[in-house]
């Protein structure tokens, strides 16, 4: 147990926490009990992982985790339709409940769920309690409503996005003081729990009231002197104010002595120890074999296990996650035991007889250490093998460090290796393969037989947890291992893998390909058992095939192309300067904020849009597009910033990160980032290329084909709203694709309710604008913004456009339900797309999760489609032994290299093969165009 200061209370919002836990995968995970019944266990699982995390991060000798207990609260009876909005509790959560309660209990947490009593008046009585006798009081929690709470002695702090909320932190995000905060919340009001406040007053406004007056009283006292249509909302509320009061404000003076009779001596909630013989049992109840393990670890041989804690690693296949859960890093290191048994191969009698373990097992993990985390340049250094959990080996083939024991030749080890990585028969298992793959083709060797990926799996499976293999082994596995740092060192001092150890090496690597197969087996049987799932983690497989065949390839890059357009691009930025400094009247520092204010607001009298938090005048991007419309100077500077941008990242450097033995530009395709299932693409981002200025169209010039080739380009015509006339099932949207006809042009009609052979080009793209923003949620005031028309105008379209749709707009509304309802939508063909913040208490991310589960499954299944394409296209090419090439994958779009005798069969068949991928309600059409660069194809 931590020692702690005894001064400090940890109070966790546990109901706050397990809905984060069921929103963040808890629903992926189940186990089947002795009885046969099915157990949810996602939740339960990531509950434990984050309050361990928090224990480690916040020692305190005082420490509980409270829960909302059943029935109602003295709310309810003040006011009935208190959180009548809220959508039930799903039932996979519901089930994981008393479990939730009782492993919390055995981790030595006190665990309160008082009847009759919030869980937030029992943390707001609790702390002011603590506060009251000097101690330091922390909560743990994403709840807005606590900040009322805060003071000298209590701060809040979300564990999930690393925001503290002390006194300051508060002042900052809400624009009042803690101590305003209830009066802030009743003006407000709260969405979440269905209580109103005063209409039309949002956050911006309540800060400006309380400021200006101090208090709600005082804005009560003032009413008469507010004037306009808020003031007048001010006034038809002022009966309603101090019941909204009342509900927003948190107690900090309920009765608990029957639940903590200690009180106020904090005796009854001191610090307990784990329960590791009653966690024992109900880890192997709950199925959590590593979390198991870690606890006879723990107790048999700390040494080790304290050795083998460590923090995450960058070297590929254990990069540090993009999103970590709180406590994905904090489950206990498994001490290395007697059981595992890691082998470093140095002889030859111990490679062959490894190699015949390869030979006859059924499957096999394998893994790369490497020079380098380019996929194109790296070279091996060593590879690790494991064929059965506990028992992996590690064959180092070119560590030259001083000292370093000799080891087999590269060259030979690999020619033995050949024959089997090759054969397509001996199933191999990674995490990240498609570096491997990479990796082994720099030697020559083209690895056939991968059948799994567990960071695919991952993907598939919990989409929007982090799925590096430190943090799969420590959420799914109990497992920390050895970080890449401990080995290697960080920064400026950082070694290369090949000055690593041996005998280090070999426990790392080893390490890595046991817990890839052990990940493995903890995941595998969750996708084998849905078909809805295993279909997309299939075609994620074959995916990671046909990319790094794209990677591979790369494109033709034009230096002198390049050359040129970045002397322009100087040119006109030095222009642009110029240009700026005699509108301002004086030279300037352009990128400076802090001379712009002065210049903008002080010499030139414009108007302030916004401030930063800290109150400075702002002058971001959002700024000068708003005063750009009306001044000349924001318009250079936003032209500059752009071209500034255009040079910097693209005209400059493509041509430096082709390599020089092909002068192609690899870049990778990252598989597992984008929760909607559509790749990112980096070094370089061929994705955010500006298409829609005539300096960022240019920089398409410069991908070309060789000599006797040229680029071809396929994409999908107006592919989200034909997934979304297939998801509505919208008569009129089927009709219009069904027909052929221009979908914009017949949304026009329907809207300005007249013939399709009378819309204007106008309306034609109001038509375009509304069908694009409303399948992105878009709200009236955007499309208002947009189309540069009034907020009365945009309502009057959108309502026109559901009245023509209205299956658009049954969809929409039963799509926030389902999503709210059970955390996720689905694509067309199954992939799941979670929404942690579909339950927020924020109304700002509650919104956005809205529009998102609206939106994703279009995405989602654009991706899907866009991948099946990918496959099926580089399939036939293989079959027919084409010398095509797919050279990338931009959004909807895939590009080739293609030798002039290939025309034809690429202009005729690559749009039927991605018109024929999927059976839709509406038809799938493909379009291709060809040029002598992919700006000329396009």
């Amino acid at each position: 147990m931590n020692t702690a200061p005894p001064q400090t209370l940890l109070l966790v919002d546990g109901s706050s926490y397990i809905y984060r836990a069921f929103f963040a995968g808890g629903e992926a995970m189940s186990v089947t009990l002795p009885d046969g019944s099915v157990q949810k266990t996602g939740a339960i699982r990531i509950m434990i992982n984050m309050l361990q995390s928090l224990r480690k991060e916040v020692p305190a000798a005082y420490a509980a985790c409270i829960f909302d207990a059943k029935g109602p609260t003295f709310r309810d009876e003040l006011y009935p339709q208190y959180k009548a909005t809220r959508s039930p509790m799903p039932d996979d959560l519901r089930s994981q409940i008393e479990p939730i309660h009782e492993v919390v209990r055995l981790m030595g947490w006190k665990v309160l769920a008082v009847p009759g009593v919030e869980a937030d008046d029992v943390i707001g009585t609790l702390a002011a309690t603590a506060s009251a006798q000097g101690m330091e009081v922390i909560v743990s929690s994403g709840d807005k409503d606590l900040a009322q709470l805060v003071n000298e002695h209590i701060t809040i702090i979300d564990t999930m996005n690393g925001r503290r909320r002390d006194v300051a932190g508060v002042t900052a995000e809400f624009g009042v003081p803690p101590h305003l905060m209830r009066d802030y919340q009743t003006l407000v009001g709260d969405t979440v729990d269905n209580v109103p406040g005063v209409p039309k007053v949002g956050p911006k406004t309540a800060a400006k009231w309380l400021n200006e007056y101090g208090s709600l009283d005082a804005i009560v006292a003032n009413a008469d002197n507010i004037k306009g249509a808020v003031g007048e909302n001010l006034k038809k509320s002022l009966d309603w104010l101090p019941t909204g009061r009342q509900l927003v404000t948190i107690k900090t003076d309920c009765d608990l002595n029957g639940w903590l009779p200690g009180l106020p001596a904090m005796d009854e909630i001191a610090t307990g120890s784990m329960d590791t013989g009653a966690l024992a049992v109900f880890y192997e109840k709950f199925g959590f074999k590593g979390l198991a393990r870690s606890l006879g670890a723990s107790s048999e041989a700390p040494a080790q296990a304290a050795a083998a804690e460590a923090g995450p690693a960058t070297q590929p296949g254990r990069e540090r996650d993009l999103f970590d859960e709180p406590g994905a890093e904090s489950a206990p290191p498994v001490a290395k035991t007697s059981s595992l048994r890691y082998d470093t191969i140095l002889t030859w009698e111990a490679f062959d007889t490894w190699l015949a373990k390869l030979q006859a097992a059924e499957l096999v993990a394998i893994d790369t250490e490497t020079t380098s985390l380019d996929e194109m340049r790296a070279r091996i250094v060593g590879i690790s093998l494991c064929i059965t959990p506990g028992e992996a080996a590690y064959i180092p083939l070119a560590h030259v460090y001083p000292d370093a024991p000799a080891q087999l030749p590269l060259d030979e080890v690999l020619a033995k290796l050949k024959p089997w990585l090759e054969d397509a028969s001996r199933a191999k298992l990674g995490q990240h393969i498609k570096y491997d793959r990479h990796v082994f083709a720099n030697h020559g060797i083209e690895v056939q037989g991968y059948a799994h990926d567990t960071m695919l799996q991952s993907y598939v499976l919990e989409v929007h947890q982090a799925h590096g293999l430190s943090s799969l082994a420590q959420r799914h596995l109990g497992r920390q291992g050895i970080s890449f740092e401990d080995l290697c060192g960080k920064g400026a001092n950082q070694i290369c893998f090949d000055q690593v150890d041996v005998a280090k090496a070999a426990e790392y690597a080893c390490e890595d390909a046991d817990m890839t197969l052990e990940v493995h087996h903890a995941l595998w049987p969750q996708l084998a058992r849905d078909d809805k799932l295993r279909f997309v983690y299939e075609l994620e497989i074959k995916s990671s095939e046909a990319l790094y065949r794209i990677e591979r390839n790369g494109v033709l890059i034009d230096a002198p192309t390049l050359a040129a357009q970045s002397h322009e691009l100087g040119q006109r930025i030095v222009q642009l300067e110029a240009e700026a400094y005699e509108i301002a009247g004086q030279p300037f520092n352009l990128s400076s904020p802090k001379q712009l204010g002065e210049i903008f607001f002080d010499k030139l009298g414009m108007p302030v849009v916004k401030k930063t938090a800290t109150g400075a005048r702002s002058t971001d991007e959002e700024v000068l597009e708003k005063l750009a419309e009306d001044y000349p100077l924001p318009a250079k500077l936003l032209e500059h910033r752009g071209l500034a941008k255009l040079k910097g990242t693209y005209t400059d450097k493509l041509a430096q990160l082709a390599l020089p033995s092909d002068g192609r530009v690899h870049t990778h395709y990252a598989q597992a980032v984008a929760v909607t299932g559509r790749l990112s693409s980096n070094d370089p981002n061929l994705q955010n290329i500006p298409i829609r200025t005539p300096e960022g169209r240019r920089v398409r010039e410069a991908f070309v084909a060789p000599a006797g080739s040229l680029i071809a380009s396929a994409d999908y015509s107006q592919i989200e709203l034909r997934i979304m006339a297939h998801l509505s099932g919208d008569a009129a949207l089927l009709l219009a694709f069904r027909d052929g006809m221009d979908v914009h042009r017949a949304t026009a009609a329907e809207i300005f309710s007249i013939d399709t052979a009378q819309v204007s080009s106008e309306q034609r793209r109001y038509a375009k604008v509304i069908n694009f923003g409303l399948i992105y949620g878009m709200s009236a005031y955007g499309l208002a913004k947009a189309l540069s028309i009034d907020n009365t105008a945009a309502k009057n379209y959108i309502a026109r456009y559901f009245e023509r749709y209205p299956g658009v707009k049954n969809y929409m509304e039963h799509t926030r339900e389902l999503a709210k309802r059970q955390g996720y939508v689905e694509t067309v063909f199954g992939r799941r797309l979670y929404l942690p913040e579909i339950g927020s208490s924020n109304g700002q991310r509650r919104a956005g999760a809205e529009r998102a589960a609206i939106n994703a499954p279009m995405q989602g299944t654009a991706a899907d489609l866009i991948k099946l394409s990918m496959v099926k296209v580089q399939e036939v090419i293989d079959a027919q032994k084409l010398r095509t090439k797919m050279i990338m994958q931009v959004h909807d779009e895939l590009v080739f290299e293609v030798p002039e005798s290939e025309l034809d069969w690429v202009r005729h068949e690559v749009p039927k093969l991605m018109a024929g991928v999927a059976q839709l309600k509406v038809p799938l059409l493909a379009e291709v165009g060809v040029g002598l660069n992919w700006d000329k194809a396009h």
